[in-house]
């Protein structure tokens, strides 16, 4: 009697897994296409329609203000002409920052500070992706080669009452993004702060003064490392410098502040 041929299941699997990738990227591609009919795109700043999700229209990209180069190697203030390579502000030559370096995004006016109030005061929690990949391509290699990323942290108090930070927002799409470690945890803002808003220069850093630590057991995290801290705005950099001393403390290497906007009067 002849033999059966035997029975090859990996045969069929093999024909299921085929069937199912020409079906699954069409579905995707169908339910896509229903919930933009539902959820019509719109641009991010002024809420018109637009050609796709997590992005502005033409005529709010026109109005926004990138810091590109030039700009000074350290705070990242945007130069009106090109004095050279590696050419420092007199700003961080006079009184040099804590931190490695600053890059921003853009300047904090229009359609930026309107995406950062909105993110920040509207729980408009959506828009930190579009925002954290801007940040992660200004960031650049000092985002690709940083051991992690972290955010400036809030106050517990303040946390229960806005109920998100911001500032972990854009940290977390960062690293994402960038696939660098998130460490929400490791830093921790010990003293219950005023807000810095409304407040003069020397107001806000000793309103910052000492405010933060390395959380218990999150040493290993710091020590010796690479880090981006995140923040929405850089205003008088007191926060952030604050932020970094205590990096800088618990023996962080290089530290470089990575906010979406910078609020300056105008270009040097």
């Amino acid at each position: 009697m002849p033999l059966q041929p035997a029975f090859r299941s990996d045969g069929l699997f093999a024909s299921a897994r085929s069937t199912a990738g020409l079906i699954l990227p069409h579905a995707a591609a169908i339910a896509g296409r229903l919930a933009d009919l539902i959820y019509p795109p719109v641009c991010a700043g002024c809420g018109i329609r637009n050609g796709s999700h997590r992005a502005l229209c033409p005529s709010c990209w026109a109005t926004m203000r990138f810091v590109e180069r030039p700009y000074c190697e350290v705070l990242g203030l945007p130069f009106s002409h090109d004095p050279g390579p590696g050419f420092l502000s007199a700003q961080a030559i006079a009184d040099p920052p804590v931190f490695d370096r600053l890059r921003s995004v853009a300047l904090y006016e229009g359609v930026a500070r309107q995406l950062v109030q909105s993110l920040k005061y509207r729980d408009r929690t959506e828009l930190a992706a579009m925002m954290a990949l801007w940040m992660v391509r200004v960031g650049g290699g000092h985002v690709a080669a940083c051991d992690g990323i972290l955010p400036v942290p809030l106050h517990p108090a303040r946390f229960l009452k806005r109920r998100f930070n911001q500032s972990a927002e854009l940290s977390r799409q960062m690293a994402e993004l960038a696939g660098r470690p998130h460490l929400p945890g490791a830093l921790v803002r010990r003293k219950r702060t005023a807000q810095q808003v409304g407040l003069s220069a020397r107001a806000r850093l000793e309103n910052v003064r000492a405010a933060f630590n390395i959380a218990e057991g999150h040493e290993d995290e710091v020590f010796g490392k690479r880090l981006v801290l995140v923040d929405d705005v850089f205003t008088t950099g007191a926060t952030v410098s604050s932020a970094t001393r205590a990096l800088k403390r618990a023996g962080a290497a290089d530290v470089t502040v990575l906010t979406f906007a910078m609020a300056v009067s105008t270009t040097i």
